[in-house]
């Protein structure tokens, strides 16, 4: 019955909108389409009476019903007009919904009728309103009842309304108190004794009640059942997806005392936080294993990830093996490249570091020398930019394994690329990376390298729990001695004009000050078509910002405007991700050299860019950028001994949601508040990403940041579940609720994690 295609139950057409638009395929998919919320009729309100736009209950008599024709007499419409002695009001019908009501309110007939006020020419209407009718014998009490049952309102499309999915859903479920039919046979993946043992309803009964609930009690106790479905289905996944990675082989990487983490520890020209010894701890005790790392590393904007991974890569060197870093972007790449040259800068005095000499043809390639004679290593950039002879050294380093350490973009995944001995993996901002890049990266070694995960962004516990299950968590949580506080404040140029052109001022002042400033855009403005670099990281705008919105500010305009105008006898440069790499390298290293003093650029400056001596960011159209996003931008300040400032410039009237999402990024520096608050007020799936594909899309009731406790007990029974039991020979229902939610293609992405 579940897996009967809709076509048979719903007929061609329905079916076609519910696969094409709803992705709905079978009556189980349909069954698991849950009313996003419910709203109640309402008390009886009388026609002379009815507020517009709310949701009412009328009893009326039919006065009069037509059918008119339009489109040639392929379309119909059913206007029905009621009366209840107070007003008259017009019920209207359309297209298959005609039927019904056509044979049913007849003119003299008394019936019930639901819907939502609407205007049409003028006078007041329900389309397509709920209606009951009512015998001579239907008293007070039957009409009570209709007006406070619960309305289920599914997640719909233009194509197709929720009063319509309702009607399926009725179709397929029969008369109310006989679906016993149709939810026979239902695969129920919960174990009875976790089931009974947390009191959960079996999920023949949570089926019924989300659907045709009688009770708000009946939603709450269908909805906890459905959230342990997900989750612990998800769970188990996760668990069985540890196990296995606990059970392959790798090469274990220790760091031989005296090594080039020895002697790069001892000469660092400042002292490592507290948590970055922590978590290197906590790393360099997974390498020394024989089985893969799968280590995530969160932690807050300019907490020194990049620290700890390379102290990791050098640990990994030491041991014999490669290290990779694998960043999203040719800027990003080179800016780690650059940051960990600098941080091997002290080492040159000693003869373990040295700059290698410029290649002819080069296009951009840049090495470097790690270690004396005995044990040096070559640290080299590699990018889809490359010039050809530069390429073909990079890679013949790699093969050899005179190059220790490679940090590349998405080139370093190219077949032709090969490894001596790749021990680990890095992967930078995961979230921009698919899985199957991650996986033909890992694939390079000679058995699985460790892998470790960066991200800048904090996640919540419950996000980290559900999405990277697979992976252990470490956090730094404290910033470096010598960062400083920044201050952030909102600009509604909009409003207060003044404000904006105070906001110019400041960064003037900074820069007589002799400090160094960003201006940051959400397009590049170049090129037709050029929109949204903030695309990526933006919340989905609400109706009532988006009617305020004017296309977004961009670079190439502003850095023009700003060289005219407010900031015009000063050093402004632009930086946006479709310049050279050759012109993106020069800019960046003359602006860390403080040869400029304003920077207009794109998000490509998000992360990895560290220039101490920059104080100040204005950042156009902040409402464009997702909350998390102007956190990452915000931490590119403040990296010296000299306070930060971040101004957040803005249009959206006060009132507006944009205005608040900004108001909140100003009231706090907390990364992991603001994760929240983030993913609080986007879809879930903006923010999850491509993490694990499929496994996202079953989360329909499940609401990572609210059922923390959910999630970590279907954690804990999960994990004990597949300890006793990793087939899950013992438990059929559950392994066949696994193989629907990860299909082939699925199971495929979730293994590569």
């Amino acid at each position: 019955m579940l897996d009967e295609p809709l076509k048979k139950v719903l007929g061609g057409n329905t079916a076609k909108v519910m696969a094409d638009h709803l992705d709905l395929h079978t009556v189980g998919d349909l069954l698991h389409h849950y009313p996003r919320r419910y709203a109640e009729r309402g008390e009886l309100t009388r026609l002379s009476d009815l507020p517009l736009d709310e949701h009412v209950t009328v009893v009326a008599q039919v006065a009069d019903a037509r059918v008119h024709t339009f489109n040639g007499g392929r379309g119909r419409r059913l206007e029905v007009t009621i009366t209840d002695g107070s007003g008259r009001l017009q019920l209207v019908f359309f297209g298959k919904g005609v039927h019904k009501p056509r044979s049913e309110l007849q003119p003299g007939t008394r019936a019930m009728f639901a819907g939502k006020v609407s205007v049409f020419n003028r006078k007041r209407q329900l389309a397509h309103p709920e209606f009951k009718t009512l015998g001579a014998e239907s008293g007070a009490e039957a009409v009570e009842a209709f007006a406070h049952q619960l309305l289920p309102l599914y997640p719909a499309c233009k194509q197709m309304e929720s009063w319509q999915i309702q009607q399926a859903i009725d179709t397929v479920l029969g008369p109310a108190g006989h679906e016993e039919a149709a939810l026979a046979g239902l695969i129920d993946p919960l174990p009875d004794s976790l089931r009974e043992g947390r009191g959960l309803a079996t999920l023949p009964e949570a089926l019924r009640k989300i659907h045709r609930p009688a009770t708000k009690t009946d939603i709450a106790l269908a909805r906890d059942r459905l959230k342990w479905d997900e989750a612990f289905v998800l769970q188990v996944a996760l668990a069985r997806r540890r196990r296995a990675d606990a059970q392959l082989p790798a090469a274990p990487r220790k760091p031989v005392p005296d090594g080039l983490l020895t002697a790069f520890d001892a000469r660092l020209p400042f002292t490592l936080t507290e948590g970055q010894r922590r978590v290197s701890e906590e790393i360099f005790a997974d390498l020394a294993t024989d089985h893969p790392m799968h280590r995530l590393l969160q932690g807050e904007v300019g907490s020194g990830k990049t620290m700890v991974a390379l102290r990791a890569m050098l640990g990994v060197v030491d041991a014999g093996g490669q290290a990779a870093m694998l960043a999203p972007t040719e800027v990003l790449a080179q800016q780690h490249h650059r940051s960990i040259t600098e941080m091997m800068g002290e080492l040159a005095s000693w003869g373990l570091w040295r700059e290698a000499p410029p290649q002819k043809g080069g296009g951009g390639r840049r090495e470097g020398m790690l270690g004396g004679a005995e044990q040096g290593t070559k640290v080299v950039l590699l990018t889809g930019s490359m010039g050809a002879a530069a390429r073909r050294q990079a890679l013949l380093d790699l093969v050899t394994g005179e190059a220790g350490i490679v940090i590349g973009t998405h080139a370093l995944i190219e077949d032709k690329v090969q490894f001596h001995d790749l021990g680990l993996v890095v992967v930078d901002e995961q979230h921009r990376f698919g899985v199957e890049q991650r996986d033909a990266l890992r694939s390079k070694g000679k058995q699985p390298p460790h892998l470790l995960v960066m991200t800048a962004t904090p996640i919540p516990r419950t996000v980290a729990m559900t999405v990277f299950g697979d992976l252990e968590t470490s956090v730094l949580d404290q910033l470096p001695a010598g960062r400083s506080p920044i201050a952030s404040h909102v600009v509604p140029a909009k409003d207060k004009p003044h404000f904006l052109t105070r906001a110019w001022e400041r960064v003037r002042e900074e820069v007589a000050a002799g400090h160094q400033g960003y201006v940051v855009c959400p397009r590049i403005g170049d090129d037709a078509g050029d929109e949204g670099d903030a695309s990526k990281g933006a919340a989905s705008p609400s109706p009532e910002d988006e009617a305020e919105k004017r296309p977004p500010l961009a670079v190439v305009e502003v850095a023009e405007q700003l060289t005219k105008g407010p900031l015009s006898d000063l050093r402004v440069e632009v930086l946006h991700g479709r310049m050279q790499p050759e012109a993106k390298d020069d800019v960046m290293r003359r602006f860390a050299a403080g040869e400029v003093d304003v920077l207009v650029a794109t998000t490509v400056i998000e992360v990895g860019v560290n220039v101490p001596n920059a104080t100040a960011m204005v950042i156009m159209d902040a409402d464009r950028f997702g909350v998390s996003q102007l956190h990452q931008l915000r931490g590119r300040v403040g990296r010296g001994s000299a306070a930060g400032l971040c101004l957040l410039v803005t249009e959206m009237p006060e009132a507006s949601p944009a205005r608040a999402r900004l108001g909140a990024v100003a009231a706090t520096l907390d990364g992991f508040e603001l994760s929240r608050i983030d993913l609080e007020q986007r879809r879930e799936g903006d923010v999850l990403g491509q993490a694990q594909s499929g496994v996202r899309s079953s989360l329909r009731v499940l609401a990572v940041i609210d059922d923390e406790e959910v999630i970590a007990a279907a954690r804990e029974e999960a994990a004990a579940i597949v300890a006793d039991d990793p087939e899950l020979t013992g438990y059929p229902e559950l392994r066949t609720a696994l193989d629907a939610l990860l299909d082939k293609e699925r199971e495929e992405y979730l293994d590569k994690g």
